[in-house]
């Protein structure tokens, strides 16, 4: 039974989970989709969404005040939860808590893509809503 479990181990130890939920986090922020398998997605999802909505109260709670350096408490909790990343710290905030200002939640979706042809591993597309398609 499983009652109390919290969390997805993913056949991993303690130190390799955080870096892949930091590593997957990092690239979904950055290229605003990912593939990847189900229960990655599933056990990143959580953590990126609460990045967003850290960084929308932030500037909220700055833009209140009238004080910009309110924000800034916000920033480093993101920064540490990011491997400090400054370029990453700069979009969530800049672009997509902007973005996501006026939605209550939700910021991701995941699509189903079939099997994986090696192993039959479940693949899914993990993307940010309302994303802005970049024309090549």
């Amino acid at each position: 039974m499983r009652h109390r479990v919290k969390g997805k181990k993913l056949n991993r130890d303690g130190g390799h989970r955080k870096a892949l939920k930091m590593n997957l986090a990092l690239a979904l922020l950055q290229n605003e989709r990912i593939e990847t398998t189900r229960a990655k997605a599933d056990f990143v999802r959580g953590d990126v969404e609460r990045l967003i909505t850290i960084a929308k109260r932030g500037l909220a709670k700055a833009e209140d005040l009238n004080n910009p350096g309110v924000g800034v408490h916000a920033r480093r909790i993101a920064a540490s939860r990011l491997n400090n990343d400054r370029v990453i710290i700069q979009k969530l905030f800049d672009e997509l808590a902007v973005r996501y200002k006026d939605r209550p939640g939700g910021y991701t979706r995941i699509y189903k893509l079939g099997n994986r042809k090696g192993d039959n591993a479940d693949m899914v597309l993990l993307e940010l809503v309302d994303r802005v398609e970049k024309q090549a």
